[in-house]
C-alpha cells in the first residue's frame, strides 16, 4: 500500500509543487489538499492520511493549532510533517511541541521532500534541524529539569536518548551500541514511558529542554 499524503497550504503554488513531487513516487500518494488548518480535521478523518505535510503559517487556524486539533479529535492521529519557509521560527517549534512528528523547509529539494515524508511515516528517526534544537534549548526550564531526573533513565536508556536527539534511527543505533534492533525498540519504549513523551519527537524535545543534551 502507498503511503497516503494530506497537504496542507494556503499557498497554492506550495501545494502544486509538493503534490508533482510526492505523486512522482510510486509508493506515495496525494489524497487531498487544503487550503488552511481549520479544514484539517474533517479532510483527516474522511481520508485517513498517513502523514499530513503542514505549513505553520496559516490565515484562519496555524498549523500549531492544527496539529493539536489533529492530536485531540484521532485516536490514530496521522504523523505531521511540518513544513516553513524559516527553519528557525519559532512557530515550527510551537507545532513541534504541540505533537507533529518532523520538519520540512519549503525550499527543501525534491529528494528531500520524498525523504522527509518516508522518514516521518516511519517513526523512527526525526526531522530535527540545528536551529531548531537551538530554540528547544532556548526553552530550557527548572520544571523540564526536574521531570527528566524524575524519569531516572539507566545509563543504557540515557545512551539511545543520546543517539537519538542526533536523530538516528532504531537500526542506526543498533549499530553504534552493537546490540539488536529489538533492544533499541525497548529501549526507546522505555525511554518514552518514563518521560511521558507520545514519540521521540516529544522525548527529543524533553531531553534539550532538561539541559539533558546541548544544541552543537
Amino acid at each position: 500500500m502507498p503511503l497516503t499524503v494530506l497537504l496542507v497550504d494556503d499557498e497554492p503554488l506550495v501545494r502544486a509543487g509538493l503534490r508533482a513531487v510526492l505523486s512522482a513516487q510510486p509508493d506515495i500518494e496525494v489524497v487531498g489538499e487544503a487550503a488552511d488548518g481549520a479544514a484539517v480535521i474533517p479532510l483527516v478523518r474522511q481520508l485517513r492520511p498517513d502523514v499530513v505535510a503542514m505549513d505553520v503559517r496559516m490565515p484562519l487556524l496555524d498549523g500549531i493549532e492544527a496539529t493539536r486539533a489533529v492530536l485531540r479529535a484521532m485516536p490514530e492521529p496521522p504523523k505531521i510533517l511540518v513544513i516553513t519557509t524559516f527553519e528557525n521560527d519559532e512557530y515550527v517549534y510551537g507545532a513541534l511541541r504541540a505533537g507533529a512528528d518532523g520538519f520540512l523547509l519549503k525550499r527543501s529539494r525534491p529528494a528531500e521532500i520524498v525523504h522527509a515524508v518516508r522518514l516521518v511515516a516511519s517513526g523512527e528517526s526525526l526531522l530535527f534541524p540545528a536551529a531548531v534544537r537551538r530554540l528547544a534549548a532556548e526553552y530550557g526550564n527548572a520544571s523540564a529539569r526536574e521531570a527528566m531526573d524524575r524519569a531516572a533513565l539507566t545509563e543504557r536508556e540515557a545512551d539511545v536518548l543520546r543517539l537519538m536527539t542526533r536523530g538516528l534511527s532504531n537500526a542506526e543505533i543498533a549499530e553504534g551500541l552493537v546490540v539488536g534492533t529489538e533492544t533499541v525498540k525497548s529501549h526507546v519504549s522505555a525511554v518514552l514511558a518514563k518521560l511521558g513523551a507520545r514519540d521521540r519527537t516529544q522525548a527529543v524535545i524533553a531531553a534539550y529542554e532538561s539541559g539533558f543534551v546541548s544544541p552543537g
